[in-house]
């Protein structure tokens, strides 16, 4: 029973989302006792969790016994209003951002001390990234995360900087000070770059998104080849797109309100 030991105290939902966050990016495929051991619980509660969840369609079974995520589960991810009302007013403007660049687009929330991508479209021309949608990368290194780490709290960016500014390359400012005063020119100038911070030969450029009220709930970015990367004019293409997003998300708004008042 010593096994259990570290499984005390823990509820049955918190052991289940530990099972379900075993898995990421860097690990998309687990066998039962790797979810185990990444988990922290014990094989017995992993095996039952894991038929559970299995059951339910959270996660599937490869012939080879491995374990992936699940249908159900990436359905019910497709509601969270990221992913819907934000997401789909913002489509039109990234496809033909895309269009025109031939660049990589990225639209972006933050969650908090990463950006998360909501969605990324590329072309065959544009320059490999390391992004993914769904992924998270660090607010300090992109050009999205830039802008979204310069309109949130503060106490946002004291985290961040407590917590270590990572180094991705030569060129990622790791300095709280430098940093800082990089935020304030995102607000000052209303753009973010990041040439080469967090992937040598690329340079992002990237814009915020407002919604009605003024604040900034997303950003929208490009990344192109830091070479041939023109920021004034990227910055030319992403301002009335952002502001596109803006008024589609307004639309949508009032399309709830005049549903409501029927």
């Amino acid at each position: 029973m010593a096994g259990n030991s570290r499984d005390s105290g823990r509820s049955v939902t918190a052991r289940a989302l530990s099972v379900l966050t075993a898995f990421d990016a860097e690990h998309p495929r687990l066998t039962l006792t790797a979810i185990a051991q990444r988990a922290d619980i014990p094989l017995a509660t992993a095996h039952r969790l894991v038929r559970e969840l299995e059951l339910w369609g959270a996660l599937q079974r490869d012939p080879d016994g491995r374990y992936v995520i699940g249908l159900r589960l990436w359905e019910i991810g497709l509601l969270a209003p990221v992913n819907g009302r934000l997401r789909e007013a913002a489509l039109p403007y990234m496809q033909e951002l895309c269009e025109t660049t031939h660049d990589n687009v990225h639209l972006a929330v933050r969650d908090e001390l990463d950006a998360v991508y909501v969605e990324k479209l590329t072309t065959p021309k544009a320059v490999p990234i390391v992004s993914r949608t769904g992924g998270r990368l660090p607010l300090h290194a992109t050009g999205v995360g830039k802008v979204l780490l310069a309109h949130a709290p503060a106490s946002v960016l004291h985290s961040c900087c407590e917590t270590g500014l990572s180094r991705h390359t030569a060129y990622t400012i790791t300095e709280p000070g430098r940093l800082g005063r990089e935020l304030q020119g995102v607000r000052t100038r209303g753009f973010a770059s990041a040439n080469e911070e967090m992937t040598l030969g690329n340079c992002s450029v990237a814009v915020p998104v407002h919604d009605t009220s003024g604040t900034v709930v997303a950003a929208l970015g490009v990344v192109a080849h830091s070479v041939r990367a023109d920021v004034t004019r990227l910055v030319r293409s992403l301002l009335p797109a952002a502001d596109g997003i803006r008024q589609r998300l307004a639309e949508g708004e009032r399309v709830n309100l005049d549903a409501l008042q029927r």
